[in-house]
């Protein structure tokens, strides 16, 4: 007989809790940790990644000072971050280390020239269509297996006790749907000051140690006020990514047209990270998956390369997409049997773990548990924002 545990991570279940909290970082990190304990422990036990890849890179010299290095950079530049994330092992009752590695990810692996026993095609799909009284961004949840039914919203807003770190946010008041023991920012997300945003991981073969993580950049995105802003943090003056993203964002409350962007980030020797905007006017679309399109750089993992050149490939049998329905039917594409846009068949190592369709005319966020063709939204939240 199969036990509770394993039954609770292979059986898709129709269930996203959601955590309203308030107070300073470490406050609300405790909050977070305190509430989803039990999601969080059954997240780490036996999770593959942790146990085969990123706890025996740690437990090499090599590990130890890429860990140290990293750890000392975002202590420095993010310490906020840093103290968010202890509370979160805190309220849990984890090793923070081993949260830290999952934020290190790639970095941790590549610094010990390690090669993963779980390079499976992880990744995202982000659709954005800019036409009138259409104005969507849609986004697939794609990750390894083991973070099916290990996913929540946090919605927070921080009062900081302490002013510091590069990004000195006086206030921040945003909701996201975040994995497990995980910062919020590096999935789907929302801020009052009405930036939306999906995140789509991009592999390189060279990531550096002592450089900023992705998930930390992204999480300070959730402060940004503006798209001017946004690009200071990505860009992370005086140091630079680590590793590599994209994101898929607008502002619902812009003045004039409405702009949607796909910002490419990814490391670089110099201290800044390399940045590459495009923008989708009135009447264009966005499409992205886990490839670089812009930046050239050496990439890895060549099961996400050929997912991402897969589903682009199903993507463009597809008219231009207009309007929400167009975006939730390509997502929601199974044609292709090796490399489906929604991932959901048995013998897949990743899962599409949630699908998310932010509505900028009547600003709400949709998320489906399930395959979009066949199921309704579990919830549709609505975007509060500050009012100025």
């Amino acid at each position: 007989m199969a036990s509770s545990n394993n039954l609770t991570k292979n059986i898709r279940r129709q269930n996203i809790p959601i955590l309203y909290t308030k107070g300073t970082y470490y406050e609300v990190g405790f909050n977070v940790g305190r509430t989803f304990s039990g999601i969080i422990h059954s997240f780490l036990n036996g999770n593959p990644s942790l146990e085969e890849d990123f706890l025996p890179a740690y437990n090499t010299l090599e590990g130890k000072r890429a860990y140290e290095e990293t750890l000392n950079s975002v202590k420095k530049n993010f310490p906020q971050y840093i103290r968010e994330l202890e509370g979160i092992a805190d309220g849990a009752n984890v090793p923070f280390y081993k949260l830290f590695l999952l934020h290190m990810d790639d970095i941790m692996l590549l610094a010990v020239k390690k090669e993963t026993k779980n390079e499976h095609p992880t990744g995202c799909s982000s659709i954005c269509v800019n036409n009138k009284g259409h104005e969507v961004l849609g986004h697939t949840e794609d990750a390894l297996g083991e973070v099916l039914n290990h996913i929540y919203f946090v919605s927070a807003h921080i009062i900081p006790d302490k002013i510091e770190g590069k990004c000195p946010f006086k206030e921040e008041k945003f909701t996201s749907l975040c994995y497990a023991g995980h910062l919020p920012g590096y999935t789907m997300s929302y801020n009052h000051h009405g930036l939306i945003f999906t995140i789509n991981t991009l592999s390189v073969k060279h990531t550096y140690p002592g450089k900023t993580p992705r998930m930390f950049i992204t999480r300070s995105l959730l402060g940004a006020e503006n798209f001017v802003q946004a690009q200071e943090i990505i860009r992370d003056r005086g140091c630079g990514a680590g590793n590599g993203c994209s994101i898929n964002m607008t502002f619902l409350n812009q003045e004039g047209d409405r702009m949607f962007h796909n910002a490419e980030m990814a490391p670089s020797d110099k201290q800044e990270s390399q940045l590459n905007v495009f923008t989708a006017s009135p009447g264009e679309c966005i499409i992205h998956t886990n490839k670089y399109l812009r930046i050239k750089i050496d990439e890895t993992n060549e099961n996400m390369t050929n997912s991402s050149l897969n589903r682009m490939a199903t993507f463009a049998t597809y008219p231009s997409p207009k309007q929400k329905h167009d975006v939730l039917k390509m997502l929601s594409d199974t044609t292709n049997p090796n490399f489906p846009v929604f991932l959901d068949t048995p013998n897949n190592y990743v899962k599409t773990v949630a699908v998310g369709i932010f509505d900028c005319v009547a600003k709400t966020w949709s998320l489906y548990s399930d395959n979009p063709s066949k199921n309704e939204p579990l919830v549709v939240l609505p975007l509060v924002l500050k009012n100025n």
